[in-house]
């Protein structure tokens, strides 16, 4: 028999690219994962995986199998969600979350939402991921609603907000109107790694020809703007970010912005429900 937490396994590798990234998102040791898939090979009596140093690719028969470990992790998900979709008081709704929000404005919308939840009898569960995580956990029905990334003009769109060059207060440039890339050539950044936008912002300093040193890399946001406050480097984040002792200045040429919304069921997105009423608490006062 094949327990359930080895399709997740499996379609996380194929979904990731990667047994490391794979074992981040189960939650896992990257052991506990590489053991996880020789059992499931084994049971299967097939190998699924081609590995080629860093590169992993499904076999012919890896590919076979994924299209059955689909359907079969979809069915998990719709019996989870039938039994969630219980009308009695009580119901707990998941709401995967972007991890690079500002965490004042998370505050203040989850304030609202509990709000909302005392009012409809409902329970809040927040599951924090990156942008391309949000809407694997939509599909796979381990959350209910997203609030996140989507289109311009998406039917439940909250807020767009541009990015901006962050520096501290202290800084020469804080007190420009705006910033451009030649101004910049100079500076010492740092990397947001869990940036939505990284590969964008990449190739607008590339194009112009600037290929700064970095001073640090990091997946959290407070840690990026203690590092830009203490003045150790710039960086780019989202203009939500502003607050005391940092200058967050418009960038010449980079018309990066986002736009916020919520992603879900029908019924989880319903108006005065505590998904749509944390998302409408996250835009700027």
């Amino acid at each position: 028999m094949i327990d359930r937490y080895l399709l997740r396994y499996f379609l996380a590798v194929v979904d990731e690219g990667g047994f490391s990234r794979a074992a981040a998102r189960c939650r896992v040791t990257q052991p506990t994962l590489s053991v996880g898939i020789a059992k499931l090979e084994r049971l299967l009596e097939a190998r699924l995986f081609d590995r080629s140093g860093r590169r992993v690719a499904l076999t012919p028969a890896g590919s076979r199998f994924a299209q059955h470990a689909r359907r079969i992790e979809a069915e998990f998900a719709a019996a989870e969600r039938e039994m969630r979709d219980d009308p009695a008081p009580g119901r707990t709704v998941r709401i995967g979350l972007l991890a690079t929000l500002p965490p004042a404005a998370v505050e203040r919308a989850v304030a609202a939402a509990l709000s909302a939840a005392a009012l409809t009898g409902e329970r809040l569960e927040i599951v924090e991921a990156r942008a391309r995580e949000l809407p694997v956990l939509l599909d796979r029905g381990r959350v209910d609603a997203t609030i996140g990334p989507v289109a311009p003009g998406a039917a439940h769109a909250f807020y767009a907000e541009e990015f901006r060059v962050a520096v501290s207060a202290a800084h020469p440039l804080a007190a420009r109107d705006r910033v451009s890339p030649a101004d910049l050539a100079a500076e010492t950044m740092l990397v947001r790694r869990h940036c939505e936008q990284l590969a964008e912002t990449s190739r607008f300093f590339t194009g112009h020809g600037i290929r700064p040193r970095m001073a640090a890399r990091t997946w959290s946001d407070a840690m990026a703007l203690a590092y830009v406050r203490a003045g150790l480097a710039i960086t780019v984040i989202p203009a939500g970010f502003a607050g005391p002792g940092l200058a967050l200045l418009p960038l010449a040429g980079f018309p990066v912005r986002r736009t916020i919304g919520a992603t879900g069921r029908a019924d989880a997105l319903a108006p005065g429900g505590v998904a749509m009423t944390l998302g409408e608490a996250l835009a700027p006062v």
